[in-house]
């Protein structure tokens, strides 16, 4: 994984510096509320209902064992011993008290950590495909352009007050495990028809309050010119968004009003004004960033090889083997999921101890490395056939081996209520007893994949949208109530759920998803069609009948 220069180093330990100052002058007095509030958004704080929070940086779900130690570390003496990681693939800290956060900055500074730009109206962190490097399907590995992409972006004094977030992602595989459709801009590496590597390039995705899919601005874009196309597409934004109206300030409305032709010209002339500047990447930069993704020290395929992949007989090992471990491009070697959706606690969160046995366990087994995903899971990226048995039973012990991933229960969920000031409605309550009334993993099994999305407000941090089953908590009438979506997906061939009919109270929603689930089984042709494509074939009206008793009742 990439390391810091001396520069990087400095410009953080400055960063920690200057915060500690503003921080301790804002609680003197000295700084008023309005003009604080921008400069601890910038360095990744929210005012939560209960406390500050604070958003750390992973970019592009990349971490080291040293770095999760000192995460560990963080919850420990700072929190309640707890982390959340997010659909960001960032982990937030729920419970520090804002007078310490700048102590924490300068910990995490030590391994090479920050907050910078994880939350405000800036280009936030990059998000990437969390198996790049390692998977099957892989065109390129995306991580040297997300670092690419993230030393530039930093504190960039151009785009440091957007009109409103800025959010991009990049995807080298044929499957899209980033999302790229659903973010301001989405980057896809691709060959063309010379064999050059390149990008296709989307703008306008993104969900919240004006769900959208991102449109393709280009088919084929040099490597060599992503940073100045990148700074065109930015500057068009930057020059034309909406800063008068928070709900219509993100690129996804500038490109719906202006249209997608208008737009791309646009942003074709702003770019061949600078793209033979010095944004032009040379071969040498290129080169100089690919260097830290090299492969590790893989072990020979007799080496790593092991009949304990096939021979033991234990059945949870067995059904781990199967549902949370997939295949490497390396001889010998598998990535393991390591699902966060323990059903005794939130979606997404890791205790302290829990942190430090998964370092252990990463240094043991996957040279240290370990990644966050965008639906709040990590993974152990180089494992050993060999060493399977023993890491599962490294993750038994710390309560990490559940072998429900891509099952219902390895849900999306957003904190909810519970935390964040943002919410109308409870979410956790609702993680609880899903895990509660589908416990069975066999039973999961039968389903086959189902991606159930949980969000507690419209801004949609549980991607609810683009859930196989979305659930989206809304306030009526001073009642908690949650509305379903059916048929989303976040996948290559990204789509919106459509609505299922009319709010379901909070006390009902388990039900309400178990007979989505008793009618999906009752009419899927065989055991090999998923719970989406049976969604896409006959549509709502059945799911709606079954849910609401009849099509007019489902309407009211």
């Amino acid at each position: 994984m990439y390391a810091y220069s001396t520069v990087d180093q400095q410009l953080v330990n400055e960063r920690v510096a200057q915060f500690r100052d503003q921080t301790q002058r804002f609680l003197k007095g000295e700084i008023a509320d309005d003009e604080y509030r921008m400069l601890r958004l910038m360095n990744g704080i929210y005012i939560q209902r209960h406390a500050p929070m604070l958003r750390v940086a992973v970019p592009y779900g990349q971490m080291s064992s040293q770095q999760l130690r000192a995460l560990a570390e963080v919850s420990r003496t700072y929190d309640k011993g707890y982390g959340h990681f997010t659909t960001r693939q960032n982990i937030q800290f729920n419970w520090p008290e804002l007078a310490r956060i700048p102590d924490i900055l300068a910990d995490l500074a030590q391994v090479q950590m920050h907050a910078i730009q994880t939350s405000g109206a800036c280009i936030r962190s990059i998000t990437s495909d969390p198996l790049a490097g390692v998977s099957t399907d892989e065109i390129a590995d995306s991580r040297p352009w997300c670092e690419i992409i993230r030393q530039w972006s930093s504190l960039h004094p151009e785009f440091a007050y957007l009109p409103r977030k800025f959010k991009i992602a990049v995807t080298g595989a044929k499957a899209d495990r980033a999302a790229v459709q659903v973010h301001d801009i989405g980057l896809r590496l691709v060959h063309n028809f010379q064999g050059d590597l390149g990008f296709e390039v989307l703008v306008g995705g993104g969900l919240g309050r004006t769900p959208m899919i991102g449109q393709v601005i280009r088919e084929f874009l040099p490597t060599e010119h992503l940073l100045s196309y990148l700074e065109a597409i930015l500057r068009i934004y930057n020059l034309h968004g909406r800063r008068d109206n928070k709900y219509k300030a993100r690129i996804k409305i500038l490109l719906k009003s202006m249209g997608l032709e208008d737009f791309t010209q646009q942003v074709e002339a702003e770019w061949q004004v600078i793209k033979h500047s010095d944004l032009q990447l040379p071969a040498e930069e290129i080169a100089r960033v690919s260097q830290h993704f090299g492969k590790p020290a893989y072990l020979s395929l007799a080496q790593a090889s092991c009949d304990k992949v096939v021979s033991v007989a234990d059945q949870e090992y067995q059904r781990w083997l199967q549902h949370n471990v997939l295949t490497h491009q390396q001889p010998g070697y598998r990535i393991v999921m390591v699902p966060l959706k323990n059903p005794m606690s939130p979606p997404g969160d890791i205790s302290h101890q829990q942190m430090d046995g998964l370092a252990d366990l990463a240094e043991q087994f996957s040279f240290g490395n370990i990644r966050s995903t965008h639906d709040q899971n990590l993974v152990l990226a180089h494992v050993a056939e060999k060493d399977l048995y023993a890491l599962w039973q490294g993750l038994t012990e710390l309560s990490l081996a559940r072998a429900n991933h891509g099952t219902l229960t390895d849900m999306i969920n957003c904190p909810g209520l519970d935390y964040c000031s943002l919410a109308n409605a409870e979410t956790l309550v609702l993680s609880r007893g899903i895990n509660q009334a589908f416990d069975d993993l066999d039973y999961l099994y039968d389903l086959g994949p189902i991606e159930l999305k949980i969000s507690g407000c419209i801004n949609a941090c549980g991607h609810h949208h683009i859930g196989h089953i979305g659930i989206l908590g809304v306030e009526k009438a001073g009642q908690q109530v949650y509305q379903f979506t059916l048929g989303g997906s976040d996948s290559e061939a990204a789509r919106l759920g459509k609505t299922l009919g009319r709010s379901i109270p909070q006390d009902q929603v388990v039900a309400t998803i178990n007979t989505l689930l008793t009618t999906y089984l009752s009419l899927r042709h065989g055991i090999g069609e998923s719970f989406s494509e049976v969604v896409n074939r006959l549509g709502l009206q059945p799911f709606k009948e079954a849910v609401y008793g009849s099509a007019k009742q489902s309407a009211a």
